[in-house]
């Protein structure tokens, strides 16, 4: 069977290779607007579900996992900031305070489709304007949601991390994703 990531995130791609299994990517084409009053927590799980099954449509044979992630500051969902501006702007408004990364996967096969959300609470220390911007010239984390990469530099911004996952944060949930996996007929294990 054919495993798909419709993802084109790095990162992503790196974690799922971590499995050891061969894959390919594609790009899931979802419109990641969110809906009028959708809170980060079903933001993410629904953009998961949709980016799986918009590849599975494309590749009907195939295991797809798709996968999304949102920052939750306050019950706002809080994106990629796109630009330099953008994550000045976002790390100013995270600097001191808690915020909830929501991190949904989702595998799709014909006749199969499971989800699991896993939620990793961050704590950002108190931040300088020349801390942010010296971070941000160093890790350059436009292309991730929040502004900060916790498995690169971005670490030095925050005084905690509490998750289930290690790996959620950074984008996929490998233990759960290694658990959908399995359900759907994949174990990365198996001899």
């Amino acid at each position: 069977m054919q495993l798909i990531l419709g993802s084109t995130s790095r990162y992503r791609a790196e974690l799922l290779a971590r499995l050891r299994q061969p894959f390919t990517t594609a790009a899931p084409q979802v419109d990641e607007t969110p809906q009028p009053g959708e809170a980060p927590r079903a933001l993410a799980l629904r953009l998961a579900r949709a980016k799986a099954q918009a590849v599975l449509a494309q590749h009907p044979g195939a295991l797809v996992i798709g996968a999304d992630q949102v920052a939750d500051v306050d019950g706002t969902p809080l994106g990629k900031p796109g630009s330099h501006e953008g994550a000045v702007a976002q790390l100013r408004r995270l600097s001191g305070r808690e915020v909830r990364f929501e991190t949904a996967v989702a595998v799709a096969r014909a006749g199969f489709a499971q989800d699991h959300l896993s939620t990793v609470t961050v704590r950002f220390r108190k931040l300088a304007d020349a801390e942010i911007e010296t971070y941000l010239r160093l890790d350059e984390p436009y292309d991730c949601a929040g502004s900060a990469k916790a498995e690169s530099l971005g670490v030095a911004l925050l005084t905690r991390i509490d998750s289930d996952d290690p790996t959620a944060l950074i984008g996929l949930p490998l233990i759960h994703t290694c658990t959908l996996l399995r359900a759907a007929g994949l174990d990365v294990l198996a001899p």
